[in-house]
């Protein structure tokens, strides 16, 4: 991406969540608060109209994702938000780009913005932001959505993923991008949620 100004805007972005599962996400460092801001970044996605798909890496041995998160897909938001169904793809491989359903539905999605949250940031995270890049996709890492069960995974795991040209930001930060303005649709109900 070198030096090149890249917005994030609704019209072109998805969510991806990764790995939010049961097994994994008491390890992670500063989990509750993890599981707090990829709440409201799920939340606002959906009142945003952002499509989102969730992984879950072999959920036999890992467990569902949590139930926080899957209950944040399929919560009633209001009149105007549609219901939705949780569903999640499920992969061994450690990118989620080596998991042929997962790409299958990526495509079919047709955005080249990918908004990434997951565990962990220095495994699956990282590999997947960076075969992301490698395909041409436009990616920005929730750094406030990520996490490793220590502080130097994740660290180093955020340096590179930037230096690979992912862009770092917050879940805040992306939801007001991705609203625009204090007019649009969905400042409201965006603005109450991230309080």
């Amino acid at each position: 991406m070198g030096n090149r100004i890249i917005k994030i805007k609704k019209e072109d972005a998805i969510l991806v969540g990764i790995d939010f599962q049961e097994r994994l996400m008491p390890a992670m460092k500063g989990n509750e608060e993890l599981e707090a801001t990829a709440v409201k970044l799920v939340k606002g996605c959906r009142i945003l109209g952002v499509p989102i798909l969730m992984t879950q890496q072999y959920t036999k041995g890992l467990g569902s994702t949590v139930p926080a998160i899957a209950e944040a897909i399929t919560a009633s938001l209001g009149d105007d938000i549609p219901e939705t169904v949780f569903e999640h793809i499920e992969k061994t491989s450690f990118s989620a780009m080596g998991e042929p359903a997962f790409v299958e539905a990526l495509e079919k999605l047709r955005k080249k913005t990918v908004i990434i949250s997951g565990i962990e940031a220095h495994v699956c995270v990282q590999q997947t932001v960076i075969d992301l890049l490698e395909k041409g996709y436009h990616v920005f890492v929730a750094n406030d959505c990520i996490s490793s069960r220590n502080n130097t995974d994740k660290k180093y795991s955020q340096r590179r993923m930037g230096d690979a040209g992912a862009v770092g930001t917050t879940m805040e930060s992306i939801l007001f991008e991705l609203c625009g303005g204090a007019k649009e649709p969905g400042f409201k109900q965006i603005s109450a949620l991230v309080k």
